[in-house]
């Protein structure tokens, strides 16, 4: 394969004048808070010149709002779901054909080098880089190619506008290493910082947002140099740059959050002159077409007239026979690091639906890693709907509606929750049902508890099971439906399925509701010994949150100390949420600490991505120290 490899190298030359360079330049968590996307605060004058060169998309969305599962669906053109790679640090494989789309410019004579974030969020992450690129590494770059008529593919990851940045390293660290990098005027006043009315006023939050925004511009010259090196190197002129982000902001109620603030993305592309024809529109224009990060992996291929695997879910928006732009994009958030959830999400030009499947937990859930930052205390310090607005109640408070619903058009920030207006129940059905077909043709694996569906997918990947039918989901949406939407009957039915996955969430469900009959308690007790570990530690958590407590925390004692760190993980997350009411637990949390720091030790950084029980571990470790403490306190 790599004489192949050279082989289409030294031939490349003959051809590199049909074929264009491509530079992808993506940015690390940042919403488009851009001068070119008329955000005044901002200082960005490098991509804003790019964005006068450009087109400049108005309507592109990543697929999740955190960067791993992003990834996965950049890299290989499909729904993460649809793979099972949707969890934040998923082990799962996929397909041992589906290595990368990069790979198949590789087979065309590209040069393909990646700089340097390789997290594609599946077990098989490493033949996936091998495979996609030439070189990934901290000092991958087009330059190293050996043939210079070699067209190139080329991705630079820029980690300075990430969450480490901007909210999680000590203040005076992003001084040294970041706004040091600054002149005195592009420094940002926090006086003057355009606050969210999400965001309550405080010193410290106008200082930590002013902080985004000095990274930011420092990202912003990071994009000036290489594009400079571009010009430099005489490839300006047959090389298209595409400038995007990963995800929204990692400031709170952005990273990790199905709305607008979390999902809607800058996207630019410069098309030069030679390849004008294949851009949507002049440079300096703009384009309000729907993009999903699913579709750039098939875009790229039909730039360069490489036929798009069959297996890809996106579709070009840039190329020879587009087709028409799409209707709808779609979202996921599911587990992120430690933190259990799953919603789902559906946008269109104007309007953004959000189903909530575990309403009972609340958008600012306490999360280890981003909580190591002192932005997110204030948020918790201020947490009373008496000290709170509207607005900002809806991200700090313990809950979640179950359906949102907002007029993205009118409510750019995403304000007023519509589910309820009369106006709008064509539109709220409408949403709603494009999302169940979604999840339906795309056979959503993300419904499976994590424990099943390891067992399930122990001899072939999620994706092979669920495309060929073989995984019978329907049975197990239709059963989450009803989180929210259903009568305690009908949850307790659900809790006595043949079926483990409808029985883990009939147990979730209960947990939504205020009150229980003694039979349902009766119900729940009886699931404590399930054979599902899912099931058991769900039907633990409902009876702990109804008042029963002994019974709940003994059976989540007992999974803590499961063999698989899956199940360990599930039970401790669960024993952390419950706080001081788990006192009993403290011994059992302080032993699984000590097992997790023994496979994966404390100094490990937590942005570095380690295989199998090594990451499990770290998200244990997150539970059980924050829990051990909450009662030192």
């Amino acid at each position: 394969m790599r004489f192949l490899y050279s082989l289409l190298g030294l031939c490349a030359g003959i051809l590199a004048a049909d074929r264009p360079n491509i530079l992808w330049i993506t940015a690390e968590d940042m919403s488009p808070v851009l001068g070119c996307y008329g955000d005044k605060f901002a200082i960005t004058p490098n991509i804003d010149k790019l964005a006068k060169e450009s087109v400049r998309y108005t309507k592109a969305f990543a697929s999740a709002p955190v960067c791993s599962p992003s990834r996965s669906c950049l890299i290989t053109g499909c729904y993460p779901t649809s793979l099972s790679t949707q969890q934040m640090r998923s082990g799962f494989a996929i397909p041992k054909t589906m290595r990368g789309f990069p790979a198949l410019l590789r087979v065309r004579g590209y040069y393909t080098t990646n700089n340097v974030k390789t997290d594609y969020n599946t077990g098989n992450y490493a033949d996936i880089i091998k495979a996609s690129w030439n070189e990934s590494s901290a000092t991958a770059h087009w330059r190293k190619r050996t043939e210079k008529a070699q067209p190139f593919f080329s991705v630079f990851n820029l980690m300075t506008s990430h969450q480490s940045r901007s909210m999680v390293w000590p203040y005076a660290r992003f001084k040294e290493e970041v706004q040091s990098t600054l002149s005195p005027s592009a420094i940002h006043d926090p006086n003057k910082v355009p606050l969210p009315p999400y965001y309550p006023d405080t010193p410290l939050i106008r200082r930590e947002l002013a902080r985004f925004y000095d990274c930011v511009t420092a990202m912003d010259q990071q994009v000036g140099a290489i594009l400079q090196q571009l010009k430099e190197d005489g490839l300006a002129e047959n090389t298209i740059v595409f400038f995007y982000s990963d995800h929204g902001s990692g400031m709170p109620r952005h990273k990790r959050a199905l709305l607008d603030s979390g999902m809607h993305v800058p996207l630019i592309i410069r098309f030069p002159q030679k390849w004008q024809h294949l851009a949507p529109g002049k440079p300096g224009s703009t384009t309000d077409r729907l993009v999903s990060f699913v579709d750039y992996a098939p875009t790229v291929l039909n730039l360069i007239g490489q036929p798009i695997p069959e297996a890809m879910q996106g579709e070009p928006f840039l190329g020879p026979n587009t087709p028409k732009p799409r209707r709808y994009v779609y979202g996921h958030r599911d587990r992120v690091d430690e933190v259990r959830d799953l919603s789902r999400s559906v946008r269109d030009e104007r309007y953004l639906y959000i189903r909530n499947y575990m309403p009972h937990l609340g958008y600012n859930q306490p999360t280890a890693w981003p909580d190591s930052g002192e932005i997110r205390h204030d948020f918790y310090r201020l947490s009373d709907p008496e000290k709170m607005t509207t607005a900002q109640w809806h991200f700090a408070g313990p809950t979640r509606p179950v359906e949102e619903l907002y007029d993205c058009q009118a409510d750019p920030q995403n304000l007023n929750n519509l589910t309820s207006s009369d106006a709008h129940q064509k539109i709220l059905k409408r949403l709603r049902n494009a999302h169940r077909k979604h999840i339906t043709q795309t056979v959503d694996l993300g419904f499976l508890p994590e424990s099943e569906a390891w067992e399930m997918f122990s001899d072939k990947t999620g994706w092979e099971l669920g495309q060929s039918g073989q995984v019978k989901m329907n049975a197990i949406h239709k059963a989450a439906a009803l989180v929210g939407m259903a009568d305690e009957a009908a949850l307790t039915k659900n809790l006595r399925s043949k079926n483990a996955n409808i029985r883990y969430w009939g147990a979730i469900g209960l947990a939504h509701l205020k009150t229980l009959e003694t039979k349902t308690q009766a119900q729940l007790h009886k699931a404590l010994t399930d054979s599902s570990p899912a099931v058991r530690i769900e039907a633990a958590n409902t009876l702990a949150h109804h008042g029963d407590l002994e019974a709940a925390i003994q059976a989540l004692i007992k999974d803590l100390q499961h063999e698989n760190l899956i199940i360990v993980t599930h039970a401790a997350r669960t024993i952390e949420l419950l706080g001081p009411k788990a006192m009993i637990a403290k011994a059992p949390m302080t032993v699984a600490l000590k097992r997790a720091e023994t496979i994966r030790p404390p100094d490990t950084p937590a942005t570095v991505v380690l295989p199998g029980d090594k990451d499990l571990a770290m998200f244990v470790a997150f539970s059980c120290r924050a829990f051990l403490n909450q009662l030192a306190k």
